[in-house]
């Protein structure tokens, strides 16, 4: 098909710099993970995303120099020689595709405490690190000659950084995590000589660094510089107006200007917070104040949304991150007029929750992330059909469809059976939820694709069991039958079930999902951690209930500082008069209140209540798998060849590991499995 006309402009070529961008699809850094820990893995996936269209693409941060690092979490460094071999190979791979190859540096100054490294963190002023985990660890004040030491080690980065091969060298001073915005800031640049106080003053050592690596890299790299659009701390802190100023004061010093908002929870807020474009209001009218480029981000998915971003005058290049996760392919289904087929970032954050958790990141709406290089697997290729026959998907959660979905592109013929009248399992209940739309995407994008399969056959209000699952006689099923909320109390806190005084009503997430609504005085116990907890709570106040919010946790819905989102959901039911009572667990339900604990003392406590809501575990729904698999014996006589049980019904989890189950199960049907082996590559040190 041919590209739409309507998104032409974002198809036209732009210099930045020394070098030109074919499009306007701009990867801003983001990270992933894998760093210095994967960068096979890393180089493979930013290899892809340039394969799928997009014109420029970076890096996560790099730490440029020892004396500054992150540790626990990994990125990639490039802190001597040793490291351009590794860079070298994500920069060519992205040329391999006519993009540019961009690199962020980063110093992290007072973000970084240097737990690896042992050397004692510096900053613009002495005062404790900022990091997420409240390092006990100071930052000492950086002397001039400091800062001339560092100026030299931003030079050796960018000599390093062209000698791998990339085109565009980032200054990273957003997010509160680059030593360029700690100059910037009065919250953290507290100095009273040349290089504090004024505006000009603070801004003294952004000139100095994007001078020294100009001078290092010539006319071969373009030199851009990400700022925070406003670091949102009141008064203290880098405001949106001195951004403005800023930018018109040095309108042409930095190649290109790459604009996000303040911390990295407001720049990468999820769905449930945050709409797409959320940073217009920031950035409008920045553009007009340089003649140089200006990159923005704002979670874009639609074309439409893009195109208006340019034409209107308020960015030059779209910036993302998430979006690119979703889908590496974006642009180029854009370009080829297949807009339908681009699989939305529903903005989860769970990609965000690789990093923050140190492990290698995961999409919920893209299986593939992180494993094109680990398993093999391309976000749009698949292996042909194995040596079998159909296949019968039972359940058509995220894991059966997905499962569905990648077996009909496979060349298999599927059938897809499912007990309800519609499709989506969990995702079509929880899309109902208050700030949970977006994530009906995964359902919506599946169902098209599906749709479009003569080989895949759908069956609703299709309740199979194992006698009719025998009498037909697939040669493999998978059931993904999925999970029910437990209605007993046991979770964490509670291994062994709750006993409720009959008199009290008690609720789960399945039937306030179900329409099945409490009112009057209703105390929601959360021991899941995640997001559900605090959605529900925010349900039952919209239907009138006044709400007590009970956790053993130290904070509400403690998980999503994972996501970036735990202060503003606590903020949030705040504001929406939940009470929250932190640090206790529910121990008893009586008729008409409910026993609470301390989760350290063991002190009791009352409250009293008219209905109680338990967020607790999730329990597979595994009967269709465990009749099935008693009869093991019988499977070959009813020519079944294997059974599988995936996504909940396995074990119940966050919607992306549904997916990923789904994606792997039809992945790696007919492979003959591993027999035991390790089934993704890895990174291993061999010593000298």
């Amino acid at each position: 098909m041919a590209r739409d006309p309507r998104y032409d402009l974002l198809f036209e070529p732009l210099d930045i710099g020394p070098v030109r961008a074919k499009n306007r699809f701009y990867q801003v850094p983001h990270c992933n993970g894998g760093g210095y820990r994967d960068p096979s893995a890393v180089a493979e996936m930013r290899r892809v995303k340039a394969e799928g269209g997009w014109g420029v693409v970076f890096t996560e941060q790099v730490e440029l120099h020892h004396t500054s690092e992150i540790t626990p979490f990994i990125e990639l460094r490039i802190w001597d020689d040793d490291d351009i071999p590794m860079l070298a190979r994500m920069a060519d791979g992205i040329h391999e595709y006519d993009a540019l190859a961009g690199i962020e540096l980063a110093y992290s100054g007072i973000n970084g405490p240097n737990l690896y490294t042992r050397e004692v963190p510096m900053a613009p002023t002495a005062l404790p690190v900022r990091t997420f985990t409240n390092d006990p660890v100071s930052a000492r004040a950086m002397t001039r000659r400091d800062i001339r030491e560092l100026r030299l080690w931003h030079r050796d980065a960018c000599l390093r950084a062209r000698a791998a091969g990339f085109d565009l060298i980032c200054l990273y001073g957003a997010h509160g995590f680059g030593v360029i915005q700690h100059f910037l800031s009065t919250l953290t640049n507290h100095r009273d000589d040349e290089y504090g106080g004024s505006l000009e003053n603070r801004s003294r050592l952004m000139r100095e660094l994007i001078g020294e690596c100009r001078d290092a890299v010539g006319d071969r790299c373009a030199i851009t510089l990400r700022l925070s659009l406003d670091e949102i701390t009141g008064e203290l802190g880098f405001t949106n107006s001195e951004v403005r100023d800023l930018v018109a004061m040095h309108a042409d010093l930095p190649d290109l200007w790459d604009l996000a908002h303040g911390s990295w929870e407001d720049c990468s807020g999820p769905s449930r917070f945050r709409e797409e474009a959320a940073q217009e209001n920031l950035v409008s009218g920045i553009k007009a104040l340089t003649g140089k480029p200006v990159a923005g981000v704002g979670r874009f998915t639609s074309p439409d949304v893009m195109v208006r971003q340019i034409r209107s005058g308020i960015l030059d290049l779209i910036g993302c991150a998430r979006p690119s996760i979703a889908d590496p392919f974006l642009p180029r289904k854009i370009d080829e007029g297949r807009v339908d087929d681009i699989r939305e970032c529903i903005g989860c954050n769970i990609c965000i929750t690789g990093d923050m958790t140190m492990s290698v990141s995961r999409c919920t709406q893209n299986p593939t992330f992180m494993e094109e290089w680990r398993r093999g697997w391309h976000p749009e290729r698949f292996p042909s059909q194995g040596d079998s026959g159909p296949v019968l998907v039972v359940g058509a959660g995220p894991a059966g469809l997905e499962a569905a979905r990648v077996l009909g592109e496979r060349g298999y013929n599927v059938v897809l059976a499912e007990a309800g009248d519609e499709i989506g399992g969990r995702v079509r209940r929880e899309r109902q939820l208050p700030g949970l739309s977006a994530w009906g995407r995964v359902a919506d994008y599946r169902q098209y694709q599906l749709g479009r399969m003569a080989n895949v056959d759908i069956y609703l209000d299709s309740e199979l069991d194992a006698d009719q699952v025998m009498d037909y006689g697939f040669p493999h099923v998978a059931v993904a039958t999925g999970a029910f909320w437990r209605r007993d109390g046991v979770a964490r806190f509670h291994v062994r079930p709750l006993q409720p005084d009959p008199g009290m009503p008690v609720y789960t997430p399945d039937d306030l999902m179900r329409g099945n609504l409490p009112t009057g005085r209703v105390v929601l116990y959360d021991d899941d951690h995640y997001y559900m907890g605090g959605v529900l709570a925010e349900l039952l106040v919209q239907n009138g209930a006044t709400v007590t919010l009970v956790t053993p946790s130290a904070h509400v819905s403690e998980w999503t500082g994972n996501t970036l989102e735990q202060g503003t959901i606590h903020r949030h039911l705040a504001a929406l008069g939940v009470t929250l009572i932190l640090n206790r667990a529910v121990s008893g339900i009586r008729r008409d209140s409910v026993d609470t604990v301390c989760s350290y003392t063991g002190e009791s406590g009352l409250l009293e209540a008219d209905a109680v809501v338990l967020v607790t575990a999730q329990q597979s729904d595994d009967r269709l798998w465990r009749a099935l698999a008693a009869r093991e014996e019988d499977w070959e006589d009813a020519g079944i060849r294997t059974v599988r049980v995936i996504g909940d019904a396995e074990a119940p989890a966050p919607i992306a590991w549904a997916t990923f189950a789904g994606h792997r199960y039809a992945r790696e049907l007919d492979s003959g499995g591993t027999g035991g082996a390790l089934p993704f590559r890895r990174e291993v040190v061999n010593p000298a």
